[in-house]
């Protein structure tokens, strides 16, 4: 027992250092080590601190790392593991991971050749540091919302047309059917048509025509003073053990670093912030955050003050008062 506190230990320290880009390919390393010499007369309560360890290798790379050699080590470690654990659900989770790093490498090994001077300015704003590495592409979840609210905006834009005589948003740009294509396969590349079933979707998720018009992203500012809460036992006890970032779907573990929006919602860093460089509102309960666009502030507190005097007014109507103009 005493033994395995040890391991336990190790591990934890071990998924400390995985956050820092200068030990993590040494963690990955020393992780694989200890799963191949304890794992298989390991306790189910150590198999599940391996199991979480791992997870949170796959998480790192998914949301912050683009280095092939970070990958390669990453791979190695999902491949060991995959071949030792028994339990179904940990089996294919690990086989999706293998997957997803494989398909990583395969990018990297196709993109083209880039001179120094290109890759000089390829860094990105990571958590306030700029990084050496390529910006990792936009998760699927983000492409989707993005495509979907650049087609409500076109239909919109095509129901008020004066000229526009047609029954439903036909005609779309080109690049628009392409990216939907790629989401939906069924569609024929040849058509510019939309399938009516999606017509009725994005009208039903867009009913108010130009007052539907994409908001602008939250105020860089803003997103910088979120609060950053690091994720303690005691923390994870009263969530649950089953509680996740709700963008990435990981679950969370101790030490975990969470930004939390004004609505008390937690998100990990690097899965938010792609996010709020296009939105404006939490992922899950929509409360809007304060955004640099003065005329979208101003006219937001134009309607909320007139729902406040609509609502003064049905009040004083209930109460027997009489307005009168």
């Amino acid at each position: 027992m005493e033994r395995e506190d040890e391991l336990k230990q190790k591990l934890q320290d071990l998924q400390k250092q995985l956050g820092k880009k200068q030990m993590f390919e040494e963690s990955v390393s020393s992780i694989r080590s200890l799963l191949h010499q304890f794992y298989p007369s390991a306790s189910p309560s150590l198999r599940k601190s391996f199991f979480t360890v791992i997870s949170r290798v796959a998480t790192i790379l998914k949301t912050r790392y683009t280095s092939p050699g970070f990958w390669n080590a990453g791979l190695g470690l999902f491949l060991e593991a995959e071949q030792m654990v028994s339990e179904s659900s940990e089996k294919q989770h690990l086989k999706t991971c293998i997957v997803r790093a494989r398909e990583q490498l395969s990018e990297i090994d196709n993109l083209p050749d880039e001179s120094a001077q290109n890759r000089r300015h390829q860094g990105y704003l990571f958590e306030g540091h700029l990084t050496v590495d390529q910006e990792p592409p936009q998760p699927q979840w983000l492409v989707q919302s993005n495509l979907m609210t650049a087609l409500a905006a076109t239909m919109s834009q095509a129901e008020t047309s004066e000229n526009n005589t047609s029954d439903g948003p036909t005609n779309l740009p080109r690049e628009l059917m392409d990216r939907l294509q790629e989401l939906m396969p069924n569609i024929s590349p040849d058509s510019n048509d939309l399938p009516q079933e999606i017509i009725d979707q994005l009208v039903a998720m867009f009913p108010e025509g130009d007052s539907a018009a994409r908001a602008p992203p939250a105020s860089k500012e803003v997103v910088a003073k979120l609060p950053v809460i690091v994720i303690t036992n005691e923390i994870l006890t009263k969530l649950g053990a089953e509680a996740e970032c709700a963008i990435c779907k990981e679950n969370l573990v101790v030490n975990d670093s969470m930004q939390e929006m004004p609505c008390k919602h937690t998100f990990h860093p690097p899965c938010l912030k792609p996010w709020l460089d296009e939105h404006n509102s939490c992922p899950i309960c929509r409360h809007e955050l304060r955004t640099d666009d003065h005329e979208y502030e101003s006219r937001k507190e134009r309607e909320k003050e007139a729902e406040e005097e609509r609502k003064g007014a049905a009040n004083a109507v209930r109460g027997g008062e009489y307005m009168y103009v």
